[in-house]
């Protein structure tokens, strides 16, 4: 089963299982924007819009997600911002290089298939010197055990287990971490915040 397809099935679901779990978290990752002039920000797998409450009101938003039925979920949520949604791939963004002041990935990096690609064109897309915000769960090196073990399974239906984010830093260029902290489950999900080079 495609992510597209096992999302589209879940979408009526997931609200129930995330939005009190992570609400904590995505309010930490998303305080980085409260402060500052307008800018532009893209929401990468934006999902039912669980981050658009705790989002500051003077930025102009793109959310974009797979699916159709994750964006009729998110729209609602997005009372009194200045936000589009946009139905697309993560990991081939329909936007020119340098077109965003900061990319926000929440639980979207131990997602899809390619993570490398989906970090990189995150990247590319962001302005040099912008930010990205990056909540999700992370092996650490070296790590075993049951997540490895289900990971066959639960990549092809809802998420990966296998992700290594270190792995994904040394692999896409032009970026440096400037916070890293635990988020959740013992240090299992992560809070990170990347600095594109070049400002």
């Amino acid at each position: 089963m495609s992510l597209k397809h096992s999302y589209t099935l879940v979408a009526p679901f997931y609200d129930a299982f995330l939005t009190a779990a992570t609400r904590g978290a995505r309010k930490r990752s998303l305080s980085a924007l409260a402060e500052g002039s307008p800018r532009d920000v893209l929401l990468l797998g934006v999902g039912t819009g669980l981050d658009l409450p705790h989002l500051p009101p003077q930025h102009r938003y793109v959310g974009l997600d797979l699916t159709a039925a994750m964006l009729m979920r998110a729209r609602p949520r997005a009372a009194g911002l200045h936000f589009a949604a946009l139905r697309g791939d993560v990991q081939r963004l329909p936007f020119h290089d340098a077109s965003f002041d900061a990319a926000v990935l929440h639980l979207i990096l131990a997602v899809v298939p390619a993570p490398t690609l989906c970090l990189a064109e995150a990247v590319r897309v962001v302005k040099p010197g912008g930010a990205l915000l990056v909540f999700d769960k992370f092996l650490r090196r070296g790590e075993a055990g049951w997540k490895r073990l289900l990971n066959p399974l639960t990549r092809h239906v809802a998420t990966r287990l296998d992700v290594v984010f270190e792995d994904l830093l040394e692999t896409v260029g032009g970026i440096s971490v400037t916070t890293n902290e635990a988020a959740m489950a013992s240090g299992w999900f992560r809070l990170i915040r990347i600095a594109k080079h070049g400002a």
